[in-house]
C-alpha cells in the first residue's frame, strides 16, 4: 500500500485532526471502557451462568475466552478496516455490532446461544478498539497533549478489568446475570449518536483486506488455547490434546508465511524489526497474561473460599482499579522527563512482587491481610506498564498503519490474556487434581452421609475439603503468573532502549533532521512524509512509492535513531 507525496510545506486542514476536543476524547475512552470491561464483568456471573444454562466446570472457561480469542484475533483486521474504510465509519459499525450482541447474549436460553453472542461481541470489539486508539493519534498532536490523551485511554483500559469486576456485582446481586450484557446495549447506543458530533473522519487509505491472515490467525490461537485447556482436563498425552497443539503449529507458521509474501499484510513483520517495538509486544503478551490470570482466579476464591457475596466481591476489586489509575497519570506526567524505560522495568517488577506475593494464599487467608496488599502492588506496576507500553508501541509510526500498529499492540494483550489464562488453567487443573487426591481419603473418613451423596452426584468436594482444592490450585497458578511477570522485566531491562529521538517526541519536541508521523519540525501537518535532511522524501512507512511496504526497512524508516 502506497500513499500519498506531499511537497514540503503542504499542510492538512485543521479538521482532518479532529477536534481535539474533551467530549472526543470521552467518546474514544467511553468505547474502549466497555470493550475491556466486559472482559471481566461476566467473572462475578459465570457461577450464575453455570446455573442457569447447565454449563460445565471444564466447559465455563469458553464464556470468558469465546470473547478474547475472537477479539484478540481480529484486532489486526479491525484496525485494518479502519485505516482503508475510515476510522470514525469503522469505529461506529464496531459499536453497534459490539451492541448486538450484547442483546443477544442477555436474552440467551442456551449454552451455546451465549458462547455464540460473546464470540459476536469479540468480533465487535475488535472492530471498535484498535480503531479508537487510531483515533488518538490522528485526533491529537504528538507531544504533551497525546500523551494525556494516551494516558487516559491506557487508564480506562488497564482499570476497566476492575471496573467490570464491580459493575459485574452491583449488576448481579441487585438485577440478574443478564445485565452484564444488557447494560451495554443503551451505553453503546449512546456512544454511537455522539460519534459523528464529536470526532472526525479521518484520510481513508487504498488497500485490501488480509482475510486470510486473519482467518488463520484466530483459528490458530483458538486450537493452541483449546489444547491447553483440554491438557487440564485429559492429560497432556490426550491425542486430541496433541493433535489441537500440532493443528496451531500449522496454522501459526502458515499466517506467518502468508505476511511475509502479502504485499498488504494484515501484520506488517517490519514492525518487528524494531527491538523496541517488538520488546513492547512481547511485554504485553507475558503481563497480559498475568492480569487475566490474576482476576479469574481472585474472583473464584473471594467468592468460593472467602464466602463472598457478588457485589462485595466486585467491591473487594475497587481498590485495584484506583491504583491503575493512580499509576498511569503519574507515569503520563514524568514520561517526558525520564522516558519509559524505567517506568516499563519498575512496573514489572512490582507486578511479579504482588503475583509472588498471592502465592502464599492458603484457606486461612484474609482479604485484608493477604489479598488487598498484593493487589495494590500488582496494580500500581500495571497502571505505570500501560501507559509506557502503549506510547512505545505507537511511537513514530506514520499515520496510515497507526490502525496496524494498535491492532497489533491490542492482539497481544488480548490472545496473551487468553494464552495466559488456558496456561494457568492448565496448571491450576494440575495442582487441583494433586490436592483432590490427598483429600479425597479426609473427606470419606470425615463427611456426613449426605455431603457424600452430594459427592457422588457432582464428583466436587464440598468445603472445606474443595477449599483446600481450590486454594492449592490457585496458588501453583499464581507462581507461573510472577514468572510472565519476570519474564516482561526482563524484556524491559534487556531489549527496550531509549533513545534522544524518543525523549524528543514524548516532550512534543522535534528530531533534529527528522520529521515523523505527519508532522514538519514547525509543528505544520504533512500527509504523512518523511524528510531524512537531505531534501528527499519518502513514505512515511520507511518505502518509496514504488516499494511495497513489507519491504520497509523498519525502525530506521520511521525516525526512531537519534
Amino acid at each position: 500500500m502506497t500513499g500519498s507525496h506531499a511537497t514540503p510545506g503542504k499542510t492538512v486542514r485543521p479538521d482532518q485532526r479532529g477536534r481535539g476536543s474533551g467530549l472526543a476524547l470521552l467518546v474514544i475512552a467511553s468505547c474502549q471502557l466497555m470493550v475491556v470491561l466486559d472482559i471481566t464483568i461476566v467473572n462475578i456471573a459465570l457461577p450464575h451462568m453455570q446455573k442457569s444454562l447447565g454449563f460445565s466446570t471444564e466447559n465455563l472457561s469458553w464464556v470468558v475466552n469465546a470473547y478474547t480469542l475472537t477479539f484478540g484475533g481480529l484486532l489486526l483486521l479491525g484496525g485494518r478496516l479502519g485505516d482503508i474504510l475510515g476510522r470514525r465509519r469503522v469505529f461506529i459499525f464496531g459499536v453497534l455490532l459490539f451492541v448486538l450482541a450484547s442483546l443477544l447474549g442477555g436474552l440467551s436460553q442456551e449454552s451455546w446461544q451465549l458462547l455464540a453472542a460473546r464470540a459476536l461481541q469479540g468480533v465487535g470489539g475488535a472492530i471498535a478498539s484498535p480503531t479508537a486508539l487510531s483515533l488518538i493519534t490522528t485526533t491529537f498532536r504528538e507531544g504533551p497533549e497525546r500523551n494525556r490523551a494516551f494516558g487516559v485511554f491506557a487508564a480506562v483500559s488497564a482499570g476497566g478489568s476492575a471496573i467490570g469486576l464491580l459493575a459485574g456485582g452491583m449488576l448481579v446481586e441487585w438485577l440478574d446475570w443478564r445485565w452484564v450484557l444488557f447494560v451495554n446495549v443503551p451505553i453503546g447506543l449512546l456512544i454511537a449518536f455522539a460519534t459523528p458530533r464529536y470526532i472526525r473522519e479521518s484520510e481513508r487509505h487504498p488497500g485490501h483486506f488480509d482475510v486470510v491472515g486473519a482467518l488463520t490467525s484466530t483459528a490458530g490461537m483458538v486450537l493452541l488455547v483449546y489444547g491447553f485447556i483440554r491438557a487440564s482436563e485429559d492429560g497432556w498425552s490426550d491425542p486430541l490434546t496433541l493433535g489441537s497443539f500440532a493443528a496451531a503449529i500449522v496454522l501459526l507458521a502458515l499466517f506467518i508465511f502468508i505476511e511475509s509474501r502479502s504485499r498488504q499484510p494484515i501484520t506488517p513483520l517490519w514492525m518487528f524489526r524494531d527491538r523496541n517495538r517488538a520488546g513492547t509486544y512481547a511485554m504485553m503478551l507475558s503481563l497480559a497474561a498475568a492480569m487475566f490470570g490474576m482476576f479469574f482466579f481472585l474472583t473464584l476464591f473471594v467468592q468460593n473460599v472467602l464466602g463472598f457475596s457478588p457485589l462485595r466481591a466486585g467491591l473487594a476489586f475497587l481498590p485495584v482499579s484506583v491504583i491503575i489509575a493512580v499509576g498511569a497519570g503519574f507515569a503520563s506526567q514524568m514520561l517526558p522527563r525520564w522516558g519509559p524505560k524505567p517506568f516499563m522495568v519498575t512496573g514489572a517488577l512490582l507486578a511479579a512482587i504482588g503475583l509472588g506475593w498471592l502465592t502464599l494464599t492458603d484457606v486461612h487467608s484474609t482479604y485484608l491481610g493477604s489479598i488487598l496488599g498484593p493487589m495494590l502492588v500488582f496494580g500500581l506496576g500495571m497502571g505505570m506498564q500501560f501507559v509506557s507500553l502503549t506510547l512505545m508501541a505507537v511511537s513514530g509510526v506514520a499515520p496510515k498503519e497507526a490502525g496496524a500498529a494498535s491492532g497489533v499492540l491490542n492482539a497481544t494483550q488480548q490472545v496473551g490474556g487468553s494464552l495466559g489464562l488456558s496456561i494457568l488453567v492448565t496448571m491450576f487443573g494440575t495442582a487441583s487434581r494433586h490436592e483432590f487426591t490427598d483429600q479425597l481419603p479426609r473427606f470419606m473418613e470425615q463427611a456426613t452421609p449426605a455431603q457424600k451423596l452430594q459427592f457422588g452426584r457432582t464428583q466436587e468436594l464440598p468445603p472445606p475439603w474443595g477449599n483446600e482444592v481450590l486454594t492449592a490450585g490457585v496458588s501453583s497458578a499464581f507462581v507461573v503468573a510472577a514468572c510472565f511477570a519476570v519474564f516482561a522485566a526482563l524484556v524491559a531491562l534487556l531489549v527496550i532502549q531509549v533513545r534522544a529521538s524518543d525523549l524528543a517526541r514524548l516532550q512534543g519536541g522535534a528530531t533534529p533532521g527528522v520529521t515523523v508521523a505527519g508532522e514538519t519540525s514547525d509543528g505544520t501537518v504533512s500527509d504523512g512524509t518523511v524528510s531524512d535532511g537531505t531534501g528527499e522524501t519518502s513514505d512515511a512507512s520507511g518505502t518509496s512509492p514504488d516499494t511495497p511496504p513489507d519491504t520497509a526497512k523498519g525502525p530506521h524508516s520511521h525516525g526512531l535513531d537519534p
